[in-house]
């Protein structure tokens, strides 16, 4: 056997199927042994994992980094919010490159990849959003698939913003990919409803403050959006994933769907799954806002069960860090806050507290919503989303009994805040490998920048 560049000595391994003692040879960047009491040679690097998990590195399929919105830019670029994910145990993101109008998606592409490439830490990929439907984007649809891009997003909100999907280019859109192993991922919100309850609410915005942007984005919004976007999936034979999910009657509709043998899979989030809708009511509710909004108890809990039973299947974040002072721009109108929270960072150690610790999901079940079913669904596995000979040697010493309270001051982030400022972890990523490099430890970044690389991604992702 040849020289192992590293060992993960004396770990329980944790995959979506086991859980088992071993140590984890590294050669090149992949995988090459697992095994007991591996030798390390003179010049191989241990890392001890004994009375720690060892798991797959976390995959959040949904940042945005460094994203022109609300007339600010979001405060983590690539480079500072991939240092961000490595310090929380995630190894792999994908971003956005979302289309101008009148303009190819591959011009949207190529300038997003000379945004990262020189800056990432870890790996990345990216997902094509549409925003323009017209015989060029259609046609452009094989070659996006055949570059590494098999995924695409689309908006049913954003008409001001020129990015809203209408039902028809949605309804072509899923019928093209679906010719070709692509999915499409919604925003699902109803923009017509939405946008007038905005400005109803928005009349009497002094009165509401923070909170008018709970009141003018209720439940049924998504809801009806993601039935109408589900039919439209039903029709075509196209694959549909849900982004952000926030709602119990979503989720009933996804699991509905999904009995009648629809191709449709969800995600959620951790804002979405840990709080409600009360942090708009306080002093500095305004930083809550996201798009869709966080939503009530009763929602959090039917998310938690659809987590639980397969009607959702993977736990992203939808990062996008504004900090203290680009939130202030909203001046008192709900309207004007920019939207989004930071959350790459601290997405699997709030997942293992809440779901594993208070909640009784298995680690095994952990490791599939949040590493193994983002790698099958999006064209990554089995190189990411597992430990086993051959994937890439992404891996997270994780310390089950190590207590952390989240303060925004020691994490990564450029945000000065956090959504989860002052709640208490237990269970804690101690070190992340990214292809066998070592790139954080404690908490710290101690990798380079630019060692992560551009993913070209499978197409006909399912789970």
């Amino acid at each position: 056997m040849s020289e192992l560049d590293l060992i993960v000595k004396n770990g329980n391994v944790v995959t979506a199927a086991d859980t088992y003692k071993a140590d984890v040879g590294v050669k090149d960047g992949k995988i090459t042994t697992l095994g007991s009491n591996l030798t390390p040679e003179p010049d191989t690097k241990v890392v001890d994992a004994k009375g720690k998990y060892v798991f797959p590195g976390g995959i959040d399929v949904h940042v945005h980094l460094q994203l022109p919105f609300s007339g600010t830019i979001s405060a983590d670029d690539f480079e500072n919010g991939t240092k961000a994910a490595a310090c929380g145990g995630v190894t792999t993101v994908i971003d956005f490159a979302i289309q101008t109008k009148g303009h190819p998606i591959m011009e949207a592409v190529e300038a997003r990849r000379a945004e990262a490439d020189p800056n990432v830490c870890i790996d990345y990929g990216l997902h094509a959003a549409i925003t323009d439907w017209n015989p060029q984007t259609q046609s452009e649809i094989k070659k996006i698939i055949d570059y590494g891009i098999p995924t695409f997003k689309m908006f049913m909100i954003y008409k001001n913003e020129g990015w809203m999907a209408d039902d028809g280019m949605l309804f072509n859109a899923l019928e093209e990919t679906a010719k070709h192993g692509g999915h499409i991922g919604v925003h699902a919100e109803s923009v017509d409803v939405l946008d007038m309850l905005i400005e109803r609410y928005a009349k009497d915005k002094e009165k509401w403050g923070a909170y008018g942007h709970a009141l003018s984005r209720p439940c049924y919004t998504e809801e009806e959006a993601i039935v109408r976007a589900i039919k439209w999936a039903e029709a075509t034979g196209g694959q549909l994933y849900i982004v952000h999910m926030s709602t119990g009657e979503g989720t009933d509709a996804v699991h509905e769907a999904r009995k009648r043998g629809v191709n449709v899979y969800a995600e959620t989030c951790p804002q979405y799954l840990l709080l409600d809708d009360e942090v708009f009511k306080g002093e500095n509710g305004h930083l809550y806002a996201t798009c869709p909004q966080i939503k009530k108890p009763h929602d959090s809990e039917r998310l938690w069960e659809g987590l639980a039973n397969g009607d959702v299947q993977i736990i992203a974040t939808d990062t996008c860090t504004f900090d203290t002072k680009q939130k202030a721009a909203w001046n008192g109108d709900f309207r004007k806050i920019p939207f989004g929270l930071p959350g790459v960072e601290t997405m699997v150690p709030l997942m293992y507290t809440e779901g594993v610790g208070n909640r009784g999901f298995t680690v095994n079940h952990l490791v599939s919503l949040v590493s193994t079913n983002p790698a099958k669904l999006f064209g990554m596995y089995p190189e990411k989303g597992t430990i086993a000979i051959g994937s890439d040697a992404d891996l997270v010493v994780f310390d089950p009994e190590k207590k952390v309270t989240i303060k925004a001051e020691n994490l990564q982030t450029n945000s000065d805040w956090s959504p989860f400022e002052g709640w208490n972890l237990v269970g804690y990523p101690v070190t992340t490998i990214s292809r066998g490099k070592v790139v954080a430890e404690d908490g710290k970044f101690v990798g380079e920048v630019g060692h992560g690389r551009f993913l070209k991604r499978k197409p006909f992702g399912k789970l």
